[in-house]
This record gives structure tokens, sequence and C-alpha cells, in this order.
């Protein structure tokens, strides 16, 4: 398995958008696959917030993550965030997301963030907990309940 960035393969848009849209589409007011795609557009960069990156098995995507700006409207204070960690559903259970948010920690780091936030619907923080994330509150979001947690990185 080897990190790239989505930049580097344009050519995967349109499954991490398919990927985004099945999973959290039905969270966003008119969304659609073909927005979910323009909306990428903007993470294809490699050496700026935002940006996406793969982890790729087999020279194709198994999954995504990643380092964007103002997740949550509701947190105007709060600028770095982890966010769209999926993984597909035949790599599950093999420590992809664990890799990816690690990978997107460390560029994080090297882009001087000194702390990341993320959502996420497991209450108990589940694997953003075993990897030192902290949980800071729950919230409603949207319509959905969610714990927020952050990690200090320096």
């Amino acid at each position: 398995m080897e990190f790239c960035f989505l930049a580097e393969r344009p050519e995967f848009k349109p499954l991490v958008a398919t990927w985004y849209f099945e999973q959290w589409g039905a969270l966003v007011p008119d969304a659609s696959l073909s927005s979910f795609e323009d909306k990428l557009t903007e993470y294809l960069q490699t050496d700026a917030i935002p940006l996406i990156v793969l982890l790729m098995q087999d020279n194709a995507p198994i999954g995504a993550a990643q380092l964007r700006f103002y997740e949550m409207t509701i947190y105007p204070d709060k600028t770095h965030w982890l966010g769209g960690v999926y993984v597909a559903p035949h790599a599950r259970g093999n420590k992809v997301a664990s890799a990816l948010v690690q990978k997107i920690e460390q560029l994080a780091q090297s882009f001087g963030v000194r702390e990341l936030h993320l959502q996420t619907e497991q209450q108990d923080g589940g694997l953003y907990q075993r990897l030192g994330w902290q949980a800071q509150e729950r919230v409603n979001y949207r319509g959905v309940d969610v714990a927020v947690m952050s990690k200090s990185l320096f």
C-alpha cells in the first residue's frame, strides 16, 4: 500500500465523490453526485490545504481522507479539520483508516498546524480515541449526533 494525493491521480475524483455521496450525501441539503464531484476540485493540491490523500493498493484507491478548513460552521475558531475518512468496504478491518488518519496528522504537522479537529458519529470516539484524539463535546449538527474531537500535534 502507498499514499498519494488525489491531485496526483485526478482520474479517481469520480470514485471518491461516489464514496462520499453514498456515505454522507443524505446529510447535505440538495446534494447530488455531481455537486460532490465539483466540491472535490478544490482539494486537487499537494502543497496546501485543503487536500485529499488516497491510500492505494494494486494501483487503485482503497481509502481517502481530507485535511481541510472549518468543517463545522458552529466552530469558527476551529480552523483545521480531519474529514472525509472513508475506507472501501472490501478493505475495512485492515487498519486503512488508521493509516489515513496518521498520514493526515503528519501532513498537518508539515504545514505547521498545531491542532486538528474532527467530528464522528461514534460517540465513544472509536478509532480516533484509540489514536490519541480527545473528545471535546457532543453536539447535534445538521440533525446528526456527533462527538467533536481534537488532537494537539506539537
